[in-house]
């Protein structure tokens, strides 16, 4: 008989934590395993890419509690005052207060879910994969059921609104909890130092044949630029460092190098960041390509591939880059040190535009370590096994 298991996220947008999911789900024979996707929004780019062997679900009543779930209380107070639903506003308010006081969410959450039925279907296992997302925990741990349950952590919980508190009383519930890189759990233990022993690292997966295949099916660039061609991937976003980028890409042109940096992604800072890239006057050396599904094949014919960002859990483009043996300048966030040994298969540089710059500076100037980081990237082993056994052993 096939294992029951349902992984629990917000929705299919186009970014790491969903990607790894996807990567999961691949490697997961088909004969053994049901697999459930519960979402709580129908959106995202990466929809298609749900294999049709899984089934898709959806929490319904979300839309109707995802404004209490994200605006301010008092916006929801007041707007339940205005339509007359007066016993309500005052249950909200009371529950709010009360949750705040006792320093207690999970009262919040019971409020707000005591309509929603818990599911019938029941589990072998039950995931919170878009973690940490306090509802999805809580939900997870109160509407599912199911034999055992998992939390995963797929960022750097002391860069984000990380709920000690929810955390100390919700993750007792679940049977593992799996965080996506050795720094990001050592982070995640120290502010909740009671869930240790459950604690282990996870690390998101990639399949390299799948890469290597999929980077010969894309057009890719198609701007006839002969220069060097510099690429980052990641959510418009500050936290993924973009605007270091661009202000990084200003001093290179102003040292006369031919450069062109592409972006591919999507996200709430794009306006921002085509505001700075016309400040700089890089209208035509920055290129935000918007999101692919498939941005592999801009990996493959890249130069160079950069991360910038601020924070990651453990980043899933590097692994991809890496795939693709591409010279890789990352910034020191989480994972970097354990995917990239600096000088010899990557550089390895402090937040900062003035660092990214000169690292990439380094490897257009010195081509020949760019050839040896290749040499030594295309020997890389990527033990996708020895991590899917990880959960095979929890099941």
């Amino acid at each position: 008989m096939k294992k029951k298991v349902v992984f629990m996220i917000i929705n299919m947008n186009i970014g790491g934590t969903e990607k790894a999911l996807l990567n999961m789900i691949a490697e997961m024979p088909e004969n053994e395993y049901e697999i459930t996707i519960l979402m709580l929004e129908n959106y995202g780019g990466f929809l298609d890419s749900i294999p049709n062997t899984v089934h898709v679900e959806y929490v319904q009543e979300y839309p109707a509690l995802k404004d209490m779930l994200n605006n301010p209380p008092r916006t929801t107070m007041i707007d339940l005052f205005k339509k007359g639903r007066l016993v309500k506003s005052l249950g909200f308010t009371i529950t709010t207060l009360l949750s705040k006081i006792l320093k207690n969410k999970g009262i919040f959450f019971k409020y707000i879910l005591k309509n929603v039925p818990k599911f019938k279907k029941e589990y072998d296992i039950a995931v919170a994969y878009a973690g940490p997302m306090d509802f999805i925990s809580y939900f997870v741990v109160h509407k599912i059921k199911a034999r055992k349950k998992i939390q995963w952590i797929h960022f750097d919980v002391t860069k984000i609104g990380f709920d000690v508190n929810f955390a100390a009383n919700n993750y007792k519930n679940f049977e593992r909890i799996f965080v996506v890189s050795e720094e990001a759990k050592s982070k995640l233990v120290s502010l909740v130092p009671v869930i240790e022993e459950k604690s282990g690292i996870f690390l998101n997966l990639v399949s390299p044949n799948l890469i290597r295949t999929k980077s010969k099916e894309g057009n890719g660039f198609n701007d006839g630029f002969k220069g060097i061609r510099i690429l980052t991937v990641g959510r418009l976003t500050t936290e993924k460092g973009q605007d270091l980028a661009i202000r990084a890409l200003s001093k290179l042109i102003d040292d006369g190098y031919d450069v062109k940096w592409y972006c591919l992604g999507e996200g709430s800072s794009r306006s921002e960041y085509e505001d700075l890239i016309k400040k700089f006057k890089l209208q035509d050396r920055f290129i935000l390509l918007g999101s692919d599904p498939n941005p592999y094949t801009y990996m493959d014919q890249c130069d160079i591939y950069v991360q910038p960002s601020r924070y990651e859990g453990y980043c899933i483009t590097l692994i991809e880059a890496r795939c693709l043996a591409k010279p890789i300048v990352t910034t020191k966030v989480n994972g970097a040190k354990e995917q990239i040994e600096n000088g010899e298969t990557g550089i390895i540089v402090s937040i900062d535009e003035d660092k990214i710059y000169d690292a990439v500076k380094e490897l257009i100037q010195n081509p020949k370590i760019c050839q040896e980081f290749k040499i030594k990237l295309s020997k890389e082993t990527f033990k996708i096994k020895n991590e899917i056994d990880k959960f095979y052993k929890v099941i």
